[in-house]
């Protein structure tokens, strides 16, 4: 039989549109990866356009409400808020690197909203006056980190976006201020669907890097986050990309070898039960 008649028999036929479903998922799955390798660098590019355009910062209610989902544009936006930061509820985020290339703290501060540029309208729907998270800095040791400072300040900060919750799952105690009594909580993640908890909510989506050294003191600055793996294709989506669309070829080979072998079984079918042919292909007598 000819490889068009195998191919056409129902059983094939009905094999065929199995493993072409199958490579039409896989070419999709493809396409979705390709797509996520380019985003960074597509937000990248945003970003850095949004920073010629934008040369003084944003009142953050202008950019972003409470509770609402963040976009990831935003990451790197600069902002400016006004409130009054929580006495007692500042906690230490470990296992964070400084300039210096040392592992540290960040410093990081609930700060109770009072001005978001909105005159309250962002929040008049919710319980209250929302919580932002503030990283005011970086320190080495625990006992480096100072209180908040008390009042009404503004604090003017990038944006970014906050931590997943398991994260911050492992929460111990340690030393906080020199020569006191007092200690600050030590958490593993700026993870704020955990921090609402002890603060109180509503709660911004992502949490502020404070760039000015108003609200840091001694502390030391950390630069603007940045969109990780922003500034090309991702390299790894990208052979993620490659490795479906493989798949999804082979499908197709898969289904062209199973017709090859349904040819080759029914030709040694043939020769076997052809009555002109003896052992071994040899005329019968």
């Amino acid at each position: 039989m000819s490889f068009w008649a195998v191919a056409r028999q129902p059983r094939m036929i009905a094999l065929l549109l199995v493993f072409l479903l199958a490579a039409g998922g896989c070419g999709w799955l493809g396409k979705w990866q390709l797509d996520r390798a380019f985003e960074r660098a597509e937000l990248a590019a945003a970003q850095e356009a949004r920073e010629q355009a934008d040369a003084a910062p944003a009142r953050i209610g202008e950019v972003l409400q409470p509770q609402a989902a963040f976009p990831g544009e935003l990451v790197g936006r600069q902002v400016e808020v006004t409130g009054e930061f929580e006495p007692g509820e500042q906690v230490l985020v470990a296992g964070r690197v400084g300039d210096s290339g040392e592992v540290g703290y960040l410093v990081l501060a609930p700060l109770r909203v009072s001005d978001d540029g909105t005159g309250g309208d962002s929040w008049a729907g919710l319980s209250g006056a929302p919580v932002l998270a503030v990283v005011r800095g970086w320190v080495a040791e625990p006992s480096a980190a100072d209180d908040p400072p008390s009042g009404s300040v503004t604090v003017t900060g990038w944006l970014q976006v906050g931590e997943a919750t398991s994260e911050a799952a492992a929460v111990e105690e340690a030393a906080a201020r020199t020569g006191g009594d007092g200690h600050w909580p030590v958490v593993h993640g700026i993870a704020l669907g955990s921090l609402v908890q002890d603060w109180g909510g509503p709660i911004y989506s992502a949490y502020v890097v404070d760039s000015d050294t108003g609200t840091g003191g001694a502390l030391e600055q950390l630069p603007r986050p940045v969109i990780e793996g922003g500034t090309g294709v991702n390299l790894q989506n990208a052979f993620y990309a490659l490795q479906w669309w493989v798949f999804g070829g082979f499908a197709v080979a898969l289904w062209v070898r199973l017709v090859r072998d349904e040819m080759a079984g029914g030709r040694r079918g043939g020769r076997a039960t052809d009555p002109d042919t003896g052992i071994a292909g040899l005329p019968a007598s």
